[in-house]
């Protein structure tokens, strides 16, 4: 890391190089004990019968769009301010993406609205992207998939530990939930993700194919529970390795701390930027009591105003960023269509957040932020 304050700042104690050293010496190092071990807890902790460890977000995506039963020539709507997976998943499945907008400056996350007005006899399923740590309106969706017949999917990527307006934890509600361990996640691992689903059946299919849709495992074979395998499906190589597994497994007992020391820094943050000309921030504040905090999005009055805040932090040492616009999404999204997502696309910035910031960190970044917005000022 170059930057004086990066976007994200990871901390390995000891605890967790142990983790991962044991690992190793045990010369286990694929799918196993420690994954296992994993997948009880994780489910333990997002309050949820099951849970399956995946080799990234991107997978857990991939295995629930063809678990809800997606296929050639079916229609998953997503939102248009969203990383590129969500679309990619459904495309590897031969669907359609169909895009729809986000709600406004208010809140960042798919419009139910514009959701209604786009199912058509093609649509298979929604995509509820809970972006930025925040949850999406689930009991609107939930209740239009109901009524429509269509698969709800959660992509908890960026919003493990969130809840939605009803209390419940997001990935819990959909068909399936999918969450990330990246780096920039809130347990970060380096790659790594999982899924969740309440269906046994949809768990068992995302559990058979993850691993090539092998009747048997290497583990179960080393342990005399099987001689051999067959393969029933085209599955993939979507496994967590057991280094990995045990990172998070370290890990886990710390996440809702770090997602509480998440939100301090974010109440900072909206304490310290309240009233700062040209600028503000979507959600309200009980929405920030819900949410677990990937990062912190600023809405500039303008793009050229949020280029020239994004300039005055670098200058100092300071990374921000912003959800680009996505050249392989153009044929499923045209000018015009999603126009609060192009509009909040081009003038929102997302600033540094990590469990280790504080003070500090919170205090440079306003500061050099409110001084870049004010000279903006007409």
């Amino acid at each position: 890391m170059t930057s004086a304050i990066p976007l994200t700042s990871i901390e390995m104690p000891d605890q967790d190089v142990e983790a991962v050293l044991d690992t190793l010496r045990s010369g286990w190092l694929t799918l196993g004990p420690r994954t296992q071990e994993l997948e009880a807890g994780l489910a333990e902790w997002c309050e949820t019968p099951n849970a399956i460890a995946l080799s990234s977000s991107m997978a857990a995506l991939q295995l629930a769009v063809e678990a809800v039963g997606v296929r050639p020539g079916d229609e998953v709507i997503i939102p248009a301010l969203t990383f590129v997976e969500a679309a990619a998943a459904v495309r590897w499945m031969g669907g359609r993406p169909v895009v729809c907008d986000i709600r406004g400056a208010a809140d960042l996350t798919l419009d139910p609205e514009d959701v209604a007005a786009h199912i058509t006899p093609q649509t298979k399923a929604v995509v509820a992207t809970h972006l930025f740590g925040y949850a999406a309106d689930l009991s609107a969706l939930e209740q239009l998939c109901e009524e429509h017949g269509l698969a709800l999917i959660e992509n908890a990527a960026e919003a493990i530990g969130a809840r939605d307006a009803a209390g419940r934890r997001v990935g819990t509600v959909g068909a399936v939930g999918c969450f990330s361990m990246a780096a920039d996640a809130q347990m970060p691992i380096g790659e790594g993700g999982f899924a969740i689903a309440g269906d046994e059946d949809v768990a068992a299919r995302i559990r058979s194919l993850r691993s090539h849709a092998m009747t048997s495992g290497t583990w179960d074979r080393h342990r005399g529970h099987a001689a051999t395998y067959d393969v029933v499906d085209v599955g993939f190589n979507f496994r967590m390795d057991e280094p990995r597994a045990a990172l998070a497994l370290s890990r886990l007992p710390r996440l809702s701390d770090d997602i509480e020391r998440r939100r301090a820094v974010a109440r900072a943050y909206r304490e310290q930027l309240a009233d700062t000309p040209n600028a503000g921030f979507p959600w309200d504040d009980d929405a920030v009591e819900r949410a677990s905090h990937n990062r912190f999005a600023v809405v500039l009055s303008d793009q050229a105003t949020r280029d020239r805040v994004h300039e005055a932090l670098a200058a100092d040492g300071i990374e921000s960023t912003w959800l680009p616009a996505i050249t392989s999404l153009r044929d499923y999204c045209h000018h015009g269509a999603c126009p609060r997502a192009e509009d909040l696309g081009s003038r929102h910035l997302l600033l540094p957040l990590a469990p280790s910031y504080g003070e500090a960190e919170v205090e440079a970044v306003v500061t050099r932020l409110r001084a870049a917005a004010a000279s903006a000022a007409p």
